[in-house]
């Protein structure tokens, strides 16, 4: 099957410019590309085929060549398209420019109408103490960042002048290196990627089209949060270069200790001294809660230390929920310290008539005592 003459193949006339040719070969591309055709079986021959006709058409020799002797020019292995479709020197380069004319809008590719760097996000860390994070706050942060200049209204060029296109990259952003058969593409030196330059740059701003300044930001705490818990305020980082769009901010929140109170998750832990006497006896405490209040708590008699008492939902909230953990009492029997002699009186005379009140130390001494006599034995 004869070849169709590569004018006819991309649409265009015998006289078609270098531009019109590149573009023809473009508007092809899109068309026929593979991925973009999955229900159309003849898409990659077609593709194939434009590429064969824009390899030769967009090279100066070869096209002159092309219009003096046709397809004869190049078979024979004469180097040109060759019957693959994928021959000649510079494929990946076109493949290049249609991959970025068709994924480059999803990509943020080619486009220089949009091309002013992202700003960067900031990070705020943010101390609260643990009845805040009981309670939840309104918290007034001041945030060092930057803004747009409102001299230049952040182009970055001196007040009545325009940054002007790039002339290295001619406002792509990019430039491009042939390495051999491999086309290696790298943001253009000249413009940073921007696309544009600035001749006559901002004096306030220095051509940044930004400045530094704190920003008093007020912060919505909810209520629940923890060490560790980030909060992201959209858009309110610093603004990028040149007009470019704002970073966000992101909070990271610390929760002090506290002298009473322990936290662990959405439960609290708050240790309680007692009398001997009162853990022997048993009777009421009074304990303190994290929202201001207090709460009464029978102690049982004979209570050791370290048993614990629950107080249903009076722990720390859940965030975003109505749920609220638990607190639980600890208790610690204190040994009374710096006795007086009739104190010390009444409590010998006690430990001689509590020799069946201490199971506990009857019970370790009994299993001494077996255990002496088993190694003696």
């Amino acid at each position: 099957m004869s070849k169709r003459d590569y004018y006819e193949v991309l649409g265009i006339n015998k006289g078609a410019s270098p531009e019109e040719i590149k573009k023809a070969f473009r508007t092809k591309a899109r068309e026929l590309h593979p991925d973009r055709n999955s229900d159309n079986p003849n898409a990659e021959a077609q593709f194939k085929e434009a590429n064969e006709a824009y390899d030769i058409l967009k090279d100066g020799e070869k096209k002159a060549a092309y219009d003096r002797y046709g397809h004869a020019a190049f078979e024979g292995g004469m180097g040109g398209g060759g019957g693959s479709g994928f021959g000649g020197g510079d494929f990946s380069s076109a493949f290049s420019d249609v991959f970025d004319d068709l994924f480059g809008d999803m990509m943020g590719g080619r486009s220089s109408q949009n091309r002013s760097a992202r700003g960067s996000d900031l990070r705020y860390n943010l101390r609260v103490t643990l009845e805040e994070a009981y309670s939840g706050l309104q918290k007034t942060i001041n945030v060092p960042s930057t803004v747009q200049c409102t001299s230049c209204n952040g182009s970055g060029a001196e007040s009545g002048t325009e940054p002007t296109t790039c002339p290295t990259c001619s406002g792509m952003g990019k430039v491009r290196a042939s390495q051999g058969f491999f086309t290696v593409e790298r943001s253009c030196p000249s413009c940073s990627g921007l696309g544009q330059v600035i001749k006559n740059p901002c004096r306030s701003c220095g051509g940044q089209g930004r400045t530094k300044k704190d920003r008093a930001l007020s912060v919505n705490i909810p209520q629940g949060v923890e060490t560790g818990t980030r909060i992201r305020l959209s858009g309110e980082g610093e603004v990028g270069a040149r007009g470019g769009s704002q970073g966000d901010l992101y909070i990271f929140i610390d929760v002090s200790q506290h002298k009473i109170f322990e936290r662990d998750g959405h439960n609290l832990f708050c240790r309680v001294p007692v009398s001997m006497a009162r853990a022997a006896l048993g009777g009421d405490i009074e304990v303190p809660t994290l929202d201001g209040g207090r709460s009464r708590v029978k102690v049982p008699s004979g209570s050791q230390s370290g048993r614990q008492m629950r107080l249903r939902s009076k722990g720390m909230p859940a965030i975003k929920s109505t749920q609220y953990g638990d607190m639980f009492i600890e208790l610690a029997v204190e040994t009374p310290v710096n006795l007086t002699v009739r104190q010390k009186e009444l409590l010998k005379e006690f430990e001689d008539l509590s020799e069946d009140n201490n199971p506990e130390t009857n019970n370790f001494f009994s299993s001494v005592k077996a255990f002496w006599d088993q190694m003696k034995g």
